[in-house]
C-alpha cells in the first residue's frame, strides 16, 4: 500500500484510540512474518530494526527489504530504527531510506538529550519522510546495546515532557512510565497509568500533535496493554517476545527433527510461530482492520 512514517500512522492511531504495533525483528524470516500478520488482520504495522541488526546486515539491505515488502502489501507500513544512541549511526540510517529514526539519548542529562535529539530531528526532516522518536526518562531493562539499571530508571516529568517536544520538535515521544524491556520478573509490574494520561492531555489537549509511545510490551498483560493505550499510548513496542518465540521454535523444531536437514520447513515453523504473536498483539491493541 505505503511506505509511511511512524508520525502519520500513530497520529490516525491517538485519534481512533488504538495504537500501532512495533514489532523489533532480527532477520527476514522475522521481518515477513511479521508483515503477513498484519496484512491478514489489514492492520497498519512499524517493522523496528534496533541498532545490532542494523549494523550486522547494514542500513542498506534492510531498507532494500523492507521497500519490497512494503510496497507490495495492502497496508501502510514504517521502518524504525529503535533505541539507537549514536547520533551518526541516527544519521547514517536515515540516508539509507528508514522512515522513522529513534534517538535515544535519556541517559544523558536533560540539556545534553535535547540537543542530540533536536541534531536528529533537523537532520531527518531536511530530508523529508522521515519522523523522529525521542524518550525522556530511562526504561529500566536490556534491549540489545542498550542496558538500564533499575537504580538507574526514572520516570519522566510531565512539565519536562511538554518542554522537551517543543524544544526538540519531536514526532512522536516514549515518556518513561515505569514499563521495562525484557521480562517482567512480577505478574503486576508498577506502571503509572495516570502519569501517560497526564503527559498526553498536556501534549495533546488540543488535537493530537504528539502522539505518544509505550517501550517495553512483551509480558504485559492484556488489562495493562489495554488501558496503556486508553491513556494514550498510540506506539506499541514489542521485542523481547519476539526473540524468544524465535529462539524457543528452533529450538523444539530442531529437537523433534534432529535428523531432518531442511530449513525451509524450520523457516515455516518459525514463521507461523512468529504471525501468531503478532496477530495476538493486534488483537490486544485494537487496530485490526485500520490499515
Amino acid at each position: 500500500m505505503s511506505i509511511v512514517t511512524a508520525k502519520e500512522i500513530t497520529t490516525k492511531a491517538a485519534e481512533g484510540k488504538y495504537a500501532v504495533g512495533a514489532f523489533n525483528i532480527t532477520n527476514i524470516i522475522q521481518m515477513k512474518a511479521v508483515v503477513d500478520a498484519a496484512v491478514e488482520k489489514h492492520a497498519p504495522l512499524i517493522i523496528q530494526t534496533s541498532v545490532a541488526p542494523a549494523e550486522f546486515f547494514g542500513p542498506d539491505v534492510l531498507v532494500a527489504i523492507y521497500r519490497v515488502i512494503a510496497e507490495a502489501a495492502s497496508i501502510p507500513i514504517c521502518l524504525h530504527l529503535d533505541h539507537c544512541t549514536n547520533v551518526d549511526f541516527c544519521k547514517l540510517c536515515a540516508d539509507a531510506g528508514y522512515s522513522n529514526i529513534m534517538i535515544d539519548a535519556s541517559k544523558q542529562s536533560f540539556e545534553e538529550n535535547i540537543k542530540q535529539t533536536k541534531e536528529v530531528v533537523e537532520y531527518c526532516h531536511a530530508i523529508g519522510g522521515i519522523s523522529v522518536e525521542g524518550e525522556l526518562g530511562t526504561v529500566s531493562g536490556v534491549e540489545d546495546q542498550v542496558k538500564v539499571s533499575e537504580d538507574e530508571s526514572a520516570l519522566c516529568n510531565p512539565e519536562q515532557a511538554v518542554q522537551f517536544v517543543e524544544l526538540t520538535g519531536v514526532d512522536i515521544f516514549a515518556p518513561a512510565i515505569g514499563t521495562a524491556h525484557g521480562v517482567y520478573k512480577t505478574k503486576n509490574p508498577k506502571v503509572d497509568f495516570d502519569r501517560l494520561g497526564q503527559i498526553n492531555h498536556l501534549l495533546n489537549e488540543n488535537g493530537i500533535q504528539t502522539p505518544l509511545v509505550v517501550h517495553g510490551g512483551t509480558g504485559l498483560s492484556e488489562e495493562y496493554s489495554r488501558k496503556l493505550v486508553e491513556m494514550g499510548g498510540a506506539k506499541f513496542n514489542v521485542s523481547t517476545e519476539l526473540k524468544y518465540t524465535l529462539i524457543n521454535t528452533t529450538y523444539e523444531y530442531i529437537t523433534a527433527n534432529r535428523d531432518e536437514y531442511n530449513p525451509g520447513r524450520l523457516d515455516k515453523a518459525v514463521s507461523k510461530a512468529i504471525k501468531e504473536v503478532v496477530g495476538r498483539w493486534i488483537d490486544i491493541l485494537g487496530c485490526v482492520g485500520k490499515a
